[in-house]
Order: C-alpha cells, then structure tokens, then sequence
C-alpha cells in the first residue's frame, strides 16, 4: 500500500470528525459523543501516521531512527481502547457501570501504552524500516516484545468487540442489528490482520521467512477493517435518521386527504400559514395536523351523530375491527358535514346546535386512519353519494 491507500480512509474520517464536532461543542458532556469523536480521531490518526511517507517525516522530524513504530502502536492501541470505550457507551446503562467499565479499558490500553514506550526506549532499532519493521525486528531484544504487545492488545480488542457486537445483535433488530454485524466483519478483517502480522513474526522467531504476509497482506486487511467497522458505527445513526424522515413525510402525506376535505370548512378570509420549502418535516406535520382539527372545530355544528352511528355500524357488518370502523365512521360523519357546510355557505346554522366532538380524533394515529378511510372505504363514499342526492 502507498502513501495514498492510507490518506484517503484518514481523510474520509476527517470528513466524518468534521461533522460531529459542533455537535460536540454544544454537547460536550455526552460519553457516546465524546467516544465517537475520539474514535473518528484516532482512526484518523492511526491512518496518517501509519502512511510510509509519513513514517519517514516523523523519523526525519524527530531525528529519532523508527520512532514512528511505537507512535503508530501506540495510536492503534489507543484506537482499540476507544472502540471498546464506545461500544460500552452506545450499548448504554446505568452510568456507574458503564463509567466503571469504561475506566478500566482506558486504564489497562493506557498501561499498554506506556510499556511500549519504555520497550522501544529499552531496544535498539538503528536501521530505518517504512514497511516491514515488524519482521524485521521481529528477533531484537524487546523491540520483539513491544511487537508481541501490540498485536496481543489489539488482537484482544477486536475478539471484544465481535463478542459483544454479536450478543447485542442477537438482541435488538432493525438498523442497529444491522450496524452491528457490519461491525462484527469489520473487526473478522481485523483479526485477520492480527493472524497475518503474528505469522509472520512468528516465522520470524522460528527461523522462517513469511514477511510478505506482514508487508503485503496486513495492510490491506487493516484498511478494510476499519473502514467496514467504520460504516457499522455509522449506518444505524444515517439510516435511522433517514427513516425517521421517511417516517414523517409519509404521515404528512397520509393526512392529505383529510386535510383536503377539511379546508372547506375555514370561514372565508381566514389567514392561512404560509410553510417555507425548506421547514422541517415535522413542523409540516405537526401545522397539518393543527389545520385539520381547527377544520374539526368549524365543522362541528355541522356534525351529525345518527349518521355517523350508522356509518360504525355498516363497517362493523362489513368486517372491521372496532378502530377502523370508528375511524370509518368519523370520517363519514366529516365528509358529511363537509357538504352540509358547503350547502350553508353563509353560516347560518353556526352556533345554533351543540358542537359534536369527535371521539378518537385526538392523535395523529386516528388522523391518519380518519384520512384513510375518507379515500378507501365504501361506507364514507356511500354517505358521500346519499348527502349529495
């Protein structure tokens, strides 16, 4: 893998960093924000740094000889520890459990960190290696040992979190069981990173040669790993939210019938909000919504209770179940006194009888049947043809 391989995953997490931040400005205390950000940091990081060129600048900056080795350890280290701190927070408990757990990952990866600080301090690396530092020094003196470390800390963490990631989604459904199995193939690709890398250290202290499996094969399976895991943390948050949209507008479209059928009733000259095009979806529900009952409001001198009585009862003889037949009788009932308020465009009836209120119309569930039944069922249009004879 060249420099490039490495800088595009960096960047597509800058990207996604970028985004999270001013969430992150004005909800600095939540853990599951601050875990995701410190995430999307270090796998950012872990990619830059773990690029040859810049393997090479660091060493050069430093003036230090394979000094990049333990940085880059040390920020796949630390990388492992934020992927199981979010896990712990997006899973989600009481706080003290979750703080608890949370605290000794942090605290054991930190000792890691610091014993492969002092291992590298210990050993002696005087040749430069961009790529294959890891057999390379597979057989020096605790060089050997900080090689060992990593992969057993990282190696650790990913059979973690495809343990916990695989419970959990044997527990819940929809997008987040989705996100964690691609979570889960994620972290199989990075163990097979961890399989590569050991084998070929492991040939290394046997005698044998197997470096390309290190140099070649590993890196490629690393990049694949956190950019699918990557994904997994990603696609319940994204789609969730797209279906929570999806959710919105459907409704919003679902009321247009009765919406409709209702504007009739608004007395003449009544202002009407005007909805900007880019309002939020749920502001247009939730004005729709207000549009219809104020409609209700006008149409109740107009409301007849025998004939929407008679309408329950017609679509209970036709076979629906309690909700949808008051829905069914609602909605006739309002179609009714739609075209009673049409035949009285003067109003002269307002205010003279009690205002009839509707039952179950005080929700947008029972909206949304009422709006169904107005454009499918036989009952509402047949009371539609006998008011209009």
């Amino acid at each position: 893998m060249n420099g490039q391989d490495y800088y595009i995953p960096a960047a597509a997490m800058a990207v996604s960093l970028a985004f999270k931040l001013p969430a992150l400005r004005h909800n600095w205390r939540d853990p599951l924000l601050r875990s995701v950000v410190a995430l999307l940091t270090l796998a950012g990081a872990v990619f830059t740094f773990a690029a040859p060129p810049t393997i090479a600048a660091v060493n050069r900056w430093t003036g230090i000889v394979n000094v990049s080795a333990p940085l880059v350890y040390c920020l796949i280290t630390a990388f492992s520890a934020s992927c199981l701190v979010l896990m712990v927070n997006w899973r989600g408990g009481p706080a003290e459990r979750t703080q608890g757990i949370s605290r000794r990952w942090i605290q054991g990866y930190s000792a890691v960190v610091v014993a492969l600080v002092v291992l590298f301090a210990l050993g002696e690396t005087p040749h430069e290696r961009l790529r294959d530092f890891d057999t390379f020094y597979a057989n020096t003196p605790y060089i050997g040992h900080m090689i060992a470390l990593y992969l057993l800390a990282h190696c650790v963490a990913a059979m973690v979190m495809v343990v916990l990631c695989w419970r959990w989604s044997l527990q819940v459904r929809g997008w987040l069981r989705v996100g964690l199995v691609i979570i889960v193939i994620g972290y199989i690709f990075n163990l097979a990173y961890d399989a590569t890398k050991m084998t070929a250290v492991v040939a290394r202290w046997t005698g044998h040669d197997l470096d390309g499996l290190s140099t070649y094969a590993a890196p490629p399976l690393a990049s694949l790993g956190a950019l699918i895991s990557a994904m997994g943390f990603v696609v319940p948050l994204v789609c969730q939210r797209l279906s929570d949209h999806w959710r919105i507008w459907t409704t919003y479209r679902r009321l247009g019938p009765l919406w409709h059928e209702v504007q009739i009733s608004a007395p003449s000259g009544t202002p009407s909000v005007q909805m900007a095009w880019w309002s939020a979806a749920e502001l247009r529900v939730i004005q729709r919504e207000s549009d219809i009952h104020d409609g209700f409001l006008h149409l109740g001198p107009y409301f007849d209770k025998g004939l929407r009585d008679g309408a329950y009862d017609s679509a209970v003889a036709e076979g629906a179940d309690e909700e949808t037949a008051r829905a069914v009788a609602e909605a006739a009932m309002v179609a009714a006194a739609v075209r009673a308020r049409s035949a009285d465009p003067d109003g002269k009836i307002i205010g003279e009888d009690e205002e009839t209120v509707l039952d179950s119309a005080d929700g947008p569930r029972d909206l949304l049947r009422i709006s169904h039944a107005l454009r499918h069922s036989p009952v509402v249009q047949a009371v539609r043809r006998e008011v209009s004879v």
